[in-house]
């Protein structure tokens, strides 16, 4: 391993930090993994994955030859951090979001972008196929991702194909390999219908999403109401599904964001102290509300569990009421979301908005023990809105500005963010429809 000396130091970190972290680089695990670099003000700097932790890591402190831009990244390490998964797919999939929420400044300037896929699937299509592209387009198509590596996740769909089969190419009706191999699903002789085929792919794509336990959770209610209901043949497709997807567990995917260990985030940790919580916030909602002058008004819900997104668990409100008072809409939203029990609560909620909007929900969720705080943006909606949080207290409120480089204020913009994203996607398809009307 490197020692010190072996790399001109950024005037920032010193000697003695550098010795602290090589000490601490003995301690890797053998396991997948990813990692945060982080400079001396302790800014996470660059994320990385790793399919066993302790190899790939100490390879940045090797003494071998390295591209200028790598060499000046590793000048600018004080410390590393890292989180533990089960699998080199957990890993993949936690290594976008940690990508996406902390928006690395090396992750742009070693070029990753250049790596990023996502998994596109056009499901208005009458037969439709899976396929990749780096560039998302306004097509109306499903794209899921951004996954950084796009050979693991080919990997991982190789291994799902077997128990979801698609096709990877437009659909012509001939017969080819992959059809004898069960690998497609065989429309073209006569195995499955098209729609048999797009509920099937519904299935997967709620799977790349992260929503594995949801899934097996419903594919075990949908096989035990088909048995009940004698339709033994759908039975028994729905048990080769269910069976094949528990054991595809001891093989892949996509991290059961529970598991994480939620000591290793900074931010949520940071946030723990700042709310004064009894402990890291697990579970985070944020939320926000989308209309047009008060028509088309909905709400969004997305969720972040140990500080990761879990897309299986968003949802969407359709405000009962359309006007155009953000504060009532808001109010109907979480008086709806706290209705439904057999969600699991949050530790905490963030609200796009102020005084105003923490002021209308705070007493139904002080009713339930739950956390809250509001993003103020002061009419800044841009993505580089600064991040001051409404903190409810024993005086009112209080105002806290974040730093924009700390670990709360870009995990506080990342949930925000998506909240509006969401509910941006929602508004837009229902003012869509209506137009149609």
């Amino acid at each position: 391993m490197a020692k010190p000396t072996d790399y001109q130091l950024d005037d920032s970190v010193t000697p003695a930090m550098r010795e602290a972290l090589l000490l601490k680089l003995k301690t890797l695990p053998a396991s997948p993994g990813v990692y945060f670099h982080k400079n001396a003000g302790g800014e996470v700097i660059y994320v990385g994955k790793a399919a066993v932790l302790k190899n790939r890591v100490r390879q940045y402190f090797h003494k071998t030859q390295k591209d200028p831009k790598t060499e000046a990244l590793v000048r600018e390490i004080a410390d590393t951090d890292w989180i533990v998964v089960d699998t080199e797919m957990d890993a993949l999939f936690l290594e976008s979001e940690m990508i996406k929420r902390y928006m690395p400044k090396w992750n742009i300037l070693l070029r990753d972008d250049k790596t990023v896929s996502y998994v596109r699937i056009d499901m208005k299509s009458e037969v439709p196929y899976l396929s990749f592209t780096r560039t998302p387009q306004d097509d109306k198509a499903t794209y899921i991702g951004p996954f950084y590596g796009k050979s693991a996740v080919e990997k991982a769909l190789r291994i799902l194909r077997k128990v979801f089969p698609y096709y990877d190419k437009p659909y012509d009706g001939k017969k080819t390999l992959n059809t004898d191999l069960g690998l497609t699903p065989g429309i073209e002789v006569g195995r499955m219908t098209p729609e048999e085929y797009k509920k099937n792919l519904r299935k997967l794509r709620l799977y790349l999403e992260g929503g594995r336990h949801k899934l097996l959770k419903d594919l075990e209610k949908q096989m035990k109401d088909a048995a009940k209901a004698e339709n033994f043949e759908e039975a028994a497709e729905l048990r080769k599904q269910l069976f094949g997807l528990r054991e595809l567990q001891k093989k892949i995917v996509f991290s059961d964001k529970e598991f994480l260990d939620i000591s290793s985030d900074q931010a949520l940790v940071d946030l723990q102290m700042a709310l004064r919580l009894p402990e890291p916030p697990r579970r985070i909602e944020g939320y926000d509300i989308s209309h047009q002058s008060g028509t088309n008004v909905v709400g969004s819900m997305v969720v972040f569990v140990n500080g990761a997104s879990d897309r299986s668990e968003y949802r969407k409100f359709k405000l009962r009421h359309q006007k155009n008072d953000d504060a009532a809409n808001l109010r109907e939203v979480i008086e709806r979301r706290l209705k439904h029990k057999e969600w699991d609560f949050p530790n905490l909620i963030v609200l796009d908005g102020g005084i105003t909007q923490v002021n209308a929900v705070r007493d139904l969720l002080e009713a339930e023990h739950i956390a809250v705080i509001g993003r103020d943006k002061s009419g800044d909606h841009t993505r580089n809105a600064a991040v001051r949080i409404i903190v409810p207290d024993d005086d009112g409120y209080k105002l806290i500005p974040l730093p924009g480089n700390s670990h709360i204020a870009k995990l506080i913009a990342r949930i925000d963010d998506e909240a509006h994203r969401f509910a941006i996607t929602y508004h837009t398809l229902l003012k869509r429809k209506n137009m149609l009307k």
